[in-house]
């Protein structure tokens, strides 16, 4: 870290004790995960934090469900809108750790899941916590409007547009940029930006194969649904190795299939959960239109009783940071972090999975810029390196994935600060 650098200076001096104060937070956080839509514990913790840490804050909750954004007004200047997002998974957390979560919660659909941060959404939460102190402490040193932005239901590709449509702009100001950052399974203590496309779109469909079930000894008299699903599943896999271009990138995933549960009956019906990304429009729309044609037409081969039903179950957009933006964050990032192989560099690799944060700048027509920082120990990271095998690694969604709490917690505090302190620093 750069401490000459002025904004190095007001972090340095003013960052928080995360080791006693914002460690155990965190171990609370990964403890107490809640599901998409239902993080209303989560939020009240927020809330009260915010309250004792920022008196001057001005919070807002309940928004989009149990989304929340504090704001602090601090003379003229820009606005800046930080975001975390706070929602669990539906994962039963194999980690081993002390503050391991053995919370179980019933979902949206009336179903008891486990339930896990395993997507580092705890760390988000922490840091934003944390730098919230670190800049409500600082206030001499810049000028302007902080926005902290908690957003529910990430997960789901629907908390953004739920806040942003239950009137999160009419209660905070606009902001003239929107900045976010994720954990990541790198090594701990780097940290990466990118200019444009960060994250591909996502479309999650439900699809209903409808046969006709009966006794499995006389399959001549049904319409089998599971041969249906087999087939459909198969032929899928078509679409990316024979209608996408090669130089292009797409993914068509079956992560589910349910039918039945006697082995001597064949159910009427098969559903299979289906998951697609894209880079680009073009290709979005096109693997959606050969999904619906293949899944039509295999049920058409197999003589279904009727045409198959869909369900458009999760969506997000492409996450695109914006160049200029970006840019400034280069210049601050590599002044604080350093630009070296194991800090700071501003050629990250896109996200694996899908993001709609960008929805809380483009609802507004606003600027954005999405980061990412390493949260794998970085012994193992070496180690597991150096024999060509980072595929070991346990990646978000994992029921394995963990980051290591330091240097992750204090790379994620300093990036939003980082971040905020570019447009809001006195000169």
């Amino acid at each position: 870290m750069a401490k000459d650098n002025p904004i190095s200076k007001v972090v340095a001096s003013h960052r928080p004790d995360l080791d006693t104060k914002y460690v155990p937070i965190y171990k609370h956080f990964h403890a107490n995960p809640e599901l998409s839509h239902q993080e209303k514990e989560t939020a009240a913790k927020i809330a009260e934090h915010l309250k004792q840490t920022c008196p001057d804050v001005t919070l807002h909750t309940s928004i989009g469900g149990h989304g929340l954004a504090g704001v602090l007004k601090n003379g003229s200047g820009p606005t800046v809108l930080l975001r975390a997002d706070i929602d669990g998974l539906p994962v039963l957390e194999k980690t081993g750790l002390e503050w391991a979560s053995t919370k179980k919660m019933i979902d949206l659909e009336g179903v008891e899941k486990p339930t896990m941060h395993a997507c580092g959404h705890d760390i988000h939460i922490t840091s934003l916590l944390a730098a919230a102190e670190l800049l409500y402490k600082s206030q001499d040193t810049w000028s302007g409007t902080l926005i902290f932005c908690f957003q529910p239901a990430e997960e789901k590709g629907q908390g953004a547009q739920a806040m942003v449509d239950d009137g999160l702009y009419d209660k905070v100001p606009i902001p003239d940029v929107v900045l976010g950052g994720h954990v990541m399974p790198m090594r701990a203590g780097t940290l990466g930006t990118k200019r444009g496309l960060m994250a591909s779109s996502a479309d999650s469909l439900k699809v209903t194969l409808h046969g006709k079930g009966g006794h499995a000894s006389q399959p001549h008299r049904l319409v089998d649904p599971v041969v249906m699903a087999a087939s459909t599943v198969m032929r899928l896999q078509t679409i990316v190795a024979r209608e996408v271009d090669p130089a292009d990138t797409a993914v068509v995933t079956c992560a589910c299939i349910i039918a039945g549960d006697a082995e001597n009956v064949v159910a009427d019906n098969a559903i299979l959960k289906l998951d697609l990304r894209a880079v680009n429009a073009e290709t979005r729309a096109k693997v959606l239109s050969s999904v619906k044609r293949i899944v039509t037409a295999e049920s058409m081969a197999s003589g279904a009783v009727q045409d198959p039903t869909f369900e458009t179950t999760r969506n997000f957009p492409l996450t695109i940071n914006d160049d200029e933006v970006t840019q400034r964050l280069e210049e601050s990032f590599t002044e604080h972090f350093k630009t070296e192989e194991k800090g700071y560099t501003a050629s990250a690799t896109k996200l694996g999975g899908s993001e709609d944060f960008g929805i809380l700048a483009t609802a507004i027509s606003k600027p954005s810029s999405f980061w990412t920082y390493g949260g794998t120990d970085p012994e193992t990271w070496d180690k597991v390196a150096a024999e060509g095998r980072p595929g070991d690694v346990p990646i978000n969604h994992s029921a394995y994935f963990a980051p290591v709490i330091m240097p992750t917690l204090q790379v994620a505090v300093d990036a939003y600060a980082v971040g905020a302190l570019t447009w809001l620093l006195k000169k």
